[in-house]
């Protein structure tokens, strides 16, 4: 007796990480935007904490731009992802809650393409939960780096120009700028006075 195999939507979970100004959101849109060209149903979510640019999308420092929804929490990222979906996106992951991983599974279980992007330390240079743990289980992992504003090196640190002890602290150009590990300086944040001079402009690469 023959046995017939029905393909069956294969679903996965890819990480894109790196430092502020690296072009992670970037690389996101690309992705989300080549779904949307294959005429794939795609969904896109951001913190509602992120509202940098837009309250309504995602916007890359180099201006890039796509329509997405904020949520509040990973369980309302669930409760609005569609059946029929294919891709989610998502930007943003270290401000989201524990959940995310969780989440992030049962949507690839559920035959979903999911694409997370995020910084993976703080401005401490420490792993930024949630996204270790979205690395230890994604099919794939893109890591960017940007340009040091220091010395021009490849840079994967984000360097806090502004003191706070506070370990989400919104912001961009004047309050962070990527380092590379040599001109990194966790303690800067404390004592503002020792900064390096820096550019005028930031780039994202």
């Amino acid at each position: 007796m023959e046995v017939v195999r029905h393909a069956v939507n294969q679903g996965w979970i890819e990480v894109i990480v790196g430092s502020m100004f690296s072009g992670k959101s970037e690389e996101l849109i690309r992705r989300l935007r080549r779904a949307q060209i294959a005429r794939q149903k795609v969904q896109i979510f951001k913190p509602a904490l992120d509202t940098r640019y837009a309250d309504d999308q995602i916007v890359s420092h180099s201006e890039m731009r796509i329509d997405s929804r904020p949520v509040a929490s990973s369980r309302a990222l669930l409760d609005l992802v569609e059946p029929d979906t294919e891709v989610v996106g998502i930007d943003e992951g270290q401000f989201f809650d524990p959940e995310l991983p969780m989440i992030c599974n049962t949507l690839a279980d559920q035959g979903k393409r999911v694409i997370v992007a995020g910084l993976d330390q703080d401005y401490l240079g420490k792993p930024f939960e949630p996204m270790p743990q979205l690395l230890a289980i994604a099919e794939y992992i893109t890591k960017t780096l940007a340009i040091c504003m220091v010395c021009g090196n490849p840079a994967n640190h984000t360097q806090r120009l502004v003191a706070s002890d506070d370990r989400v602290l919104i912001g961009a150009t004047g309050k962070y700028e990527a380092r590379c590990r040599r001109c990194f300086d966790p303690r800067l944040a404390e004592n503002p006075k020792s900064q390096t001079p820096k550019p005028n402009s930031h780039a994202e690469v």
